[in-house]
């Protein structure tokens, strides 16, 4: 049976942020550092997300720097003429633990959106 509030969708964004409120992970750039170490290079994990270089290359900057560690390691000269970039075990270890603390987060959200939508239906 058809409800009045079949329309509505659930939407949420994830993101880490330090103490004085400065974005520091949020989904984009955790889908790009799984891209960087899936592919071991900036360059296709750019070009697999679609993204500009200045703008990612910023991105990945304004990470370590509120981290305050690198995530990184770049080296120069691959074969393709470019560098190779994957991540520090540091850059790892956020990627995993944002990967587990995602997947809990969903499990949870949609049961309380399902519970939502329950709730509105009653009469």
């Amino acid at each position: 049976m058809s409800s009045k509030y079949d329309n509505i969708r659930l939407n949420y964004k994830i993101w880490l942020e330090t103490q004085d409120e400065q974005g520091i992970l949020g989904d984009g750039k955790w889908q790009l550092m799984k891209a960087i170490s899936e592919t071991g290079s900036l360059k296709l994990a750019m070009e697999k997300l679609n993204l500009s270089y200045r703008k990612t290359w910023n991105n990945l900057q304004q990470i370590e720097e509120r981290l305050g560690f690198p995530i990184l390691e770049t080296q120069r000269g691959g074969t393709d003429g470019g560098g190779k970039t994957c991540l520090t075990p540091d850059g790892e270890k956020i990627v995993k633990a944002f990967d587990a603390f995602h997947n809990q987060f969903d499990i949870f959200i949609q049961k309380a959106f399902k519970d939502f939508k329950e709730n509105l239906k009653k009469e």
